[in-house]
């Protein structure tokens, strides 16, 4: 790119930039929640163009991108330098095609390319942050024709002199909005500042936590960070649930299904970010999925759970030391049911509809189970389990998770 053009582009970008009155974010992008693949938990900064080229491939070949999951999110560590003019280059080793001809290859495929930067002065692996180039940036982006940006919190400041994360984001989304291409905005604050409480007006998801790490129940620090295990991130999205809703969700972070130790926790895993209407974006290697893997993240039964239009988070309706049941409203009057085995041990629970009716304490008009019967269907197999007019005995492997869809009789 000559100078003349550079500077010229940025012109443009600086002109279109809409009043603070009128700032938005994209509207009518993640109605449901998103869908996809990020490089982070399987590759960290072990990337380039062939792994993504590849891993879109393997999305499509495996009935992924069909399931729903075409968002192919390029993680940290893609960037090279800013040239003479500010504007922020790949990695010319790992990415010597360019962004703009991945992003090429990718849409080919039906899928969308997603990409990362960060609110700082650098990223967290220590490439170039977006703090003071936003719209050069959000520009750049759009002229490579991204479709989702993952936008991190590393090396914003400590105490007094750290950025304002509304300010940040802020800037971020009104530069995605000046630059004109919608781009789903993804924002990675790890909830230190209530982020649910007023990032809906910012961008369309917002980390609640900490990163995920593959395990079933651990914490893990790392300096200022703290990384978390399935359970342990699950019981932080209490108290959550108002906050989300079509356009804007809880992110409880990517997942590790494909990347847990066991079958059980996989499923657990999956089952349980459907109940929460998490973004389902996967973790895993794709190119080299086992089949029982592709399985779980392709069921179609618990997929429509998570995609349900209505978007309303589920919550917990019964709870014990070992067992708990998860419930959520969907469309049709419908509802979701979720029996997670929490411990080591094989558990037993009978679901007793007459004696424990169900209720929303947020939409009291889904009051009904026990008000009125319902069909239940094993959501993991499809198989008919019977009606609500009788309790349920539900036996549940170590660490697995039963899920039931309810249809009105």
């Amino acid at each position: 790119m000559g100078k003349a053009t550079a500077a010229g582009l940025l012109t443009a970008a600086l002109a279109l930039v809409p009043a603070p009155a009128s700032a938005q974010k994209f509207p009518d992008l993640a109605l449901a929640p998103p869908m996809g693949w990020n490089s982070w938990n399987h590759y960290g900064c072990e990337i380039d163009e062939t792994l993504v080229r590849r891993t879109a491939d393997a999305l499509v070949a495996s009935g992924m991108r069909d399931a729903g999951y075409v968002y192919v999110n390029i993680d940290d560590c893609w960037q090279g330098e800013r040239d003479a003019d500010g504007f922020l280059q790949p990695d010319p080793e790992r990415f010597p095609s360019g962004l703009k001809a991945l992003a090429d290859y990718v849409h080919e495929r039906g899928l969308k390319l997603g990409i990362y930067s960060d609110a700082g002065t650098k990223t967290c692996a220590g490439r170039p942050g977006s703090q003071g180039h936003e719209y050069q940036d959000a520009l750049q982006f759009a002229r490579w024709g991204i479709d989702y940006l993952k936008y991190d919190w590393c090396n914003t400041g400590t105490g007094a002199a750290q950025r304002n994360p509304r300010e940040a984001y802020a800037t971020m989304r009104d530069a995605l909005f000046a630059a004109g291409r919608p781009i789903i905005f993804s924002i990675c604050e790890w909830g230190d500042n209530r982020p649910w409480e007023w990032a809906g007006e910012m961008g369309h998801l917002w980390r609640t936590t900490g990163d995920i790490v593959n395990c079933w129940n651990c914490e893990l620090g790392h300096g200022i960070w703290s990384s978390f295990g399935v359970l342990n991130i699950l019981d932080k999205q209490a108290g959550l649930r108002r906050y989300a809703g079509p356009g804007g969700w809880n992110d409880p972070d990517m997942m590790e299904v494909g990347n847990l130790p066991t079958l059980a926790e996989n499923r657990s895993h999956f089952a349980l970010w459907a109940m929460l209407a998490a973004p389902l974006i996967a973790g895993t290697d794709v190119i080299g999925i086992k089949p029982e893997i592709a399985a779980i993240l392709t069921n179609p039964r618990i997929i429509e759970i998570d995609q349900d239009p209505l978007g309303l988070q589920g919550f917990t309706w019964i709870r014990t030391p070992e067992i708990e049941v998860w419930a959520r409203p969907l469309a049709d009057d419908k509802w979701a049911i979720a029996v997670l085995n929490r411990s080591d041990t094989a558990r037993r629970h009978v679901l007793d509809f007459a004696a424990h009716p169900l209720a929303d304490d947020l939409n009291q008009k889904f009051a009904r189970i026990g008000e009125r019967h319902f069909r239940l269907t094993d959501a993991w197999t499809g198989v008919a389990s019977g009606t609500t007019r009788a309790p349920l005995s539900v036996t549940v492997a170590p660490r697995d998770t039963a899920v039931f869809v309810l249809v009105p009789e």
